[in-house]
């Protein structure tokens, strides 16, 4: 199994993402840094058994967190022209 064969489930991400929503909104106490830090540690993890597992290759592994780190990057350059524009 791939993460590109997985992400073609489209009705198994989407149940997994309410389950998440939930539980995540269940979690407002905790700041979105420290969220973001505990899911880093677990989202670690969870590489690590795919790899143990063999489910994925290293390479798929990294080709995930480039698309993690592009998709969560995506909008920098526009909040970047827009402070550069309030800028006197």
């Amino acid at each position: 199994m791939s993460f590109t064969d997985t992400a073609r489930d489209e009705a198994t991400v989407e149940e997994c993402l309410d389950e998440l929503d939930e539980l995540l909104a269940s979690l407002k106490r905790f700041s979105p840094t420290v969220l973001a830090i505990a899911l880093r540690v677990h989202l670690e993890g969870l590489l690590e058994a795919l790899l143990e597992g063999k489910v994925c290759t290293p390479e798929e592994v990294r080709d995930f967190v480039r698309e993690l780190e592009r998709d969560a990057l995506q909008y920098e350059g526009d909040r970047d022209a827009k402070e550069d524009a309030r800028l006197p």
